[in-house]
């Protein structure tokens, strides 16, 4: 159903599915761990979709990626969006967006086993970091 290819999304575009496509991810995560109320699951998945922890991830995970994963995130790094989130400090707000371009591109890209690796990575991190593990 889908009718357009990666190659002709900015990475602002990119950015934007993969926004979509990691919240899933880290709701899904926050509700394997057993949390059912809305307002603990809502507190718990911002713990792995705000921009600090985004920018953080992409600081993180940059060694594990290959070149062309790298170009995609530092393009959409350096995309000028226009607007930063409220709550977020500027640089945060754009190594986040990168981080979300890349997960749009492997999504988009049909890389689906290399997604889930990703995210997964990304996942474990976040839990680390809150002391999870």
């Amino acid at each position: 159903m889908k009718n357009w290819t990666v190659s002709e999304l900015s990475p602002l575009v990119l950015a934007y599915l993969g926004d979509a496509v990691w919240e899933l991810y880290a709701r899904n995560h926050v509700l394997t761990r057993g949390i059912r109320r809305p307002s603990e699951l809502h507190r718990a998945a911002t713990a792995y979709v705000s921009a600090a922890a985004q920018a953080k991830l992409a600081a993180e995970l940059w060694e594990s990626l290959n070149d062309e994963e790298q170009a995609i995130m530092r393009r959409g790094r350096n995309a000028k969006s226009g607007h930063v989130r409220r709550n977020a400090d500027v640089l945060d707000y754009r190594h986040s967006t990168g981080f979300e371009a890349l997960i749009g591109y492997l999504y988009g890209n049909g890389s689906h086993e290399r997604l889930e690796q990703v995210c997964q990575m990304a996942l474990e991190r976040v839990d680390k970091w809150k002391g999870q593990e």
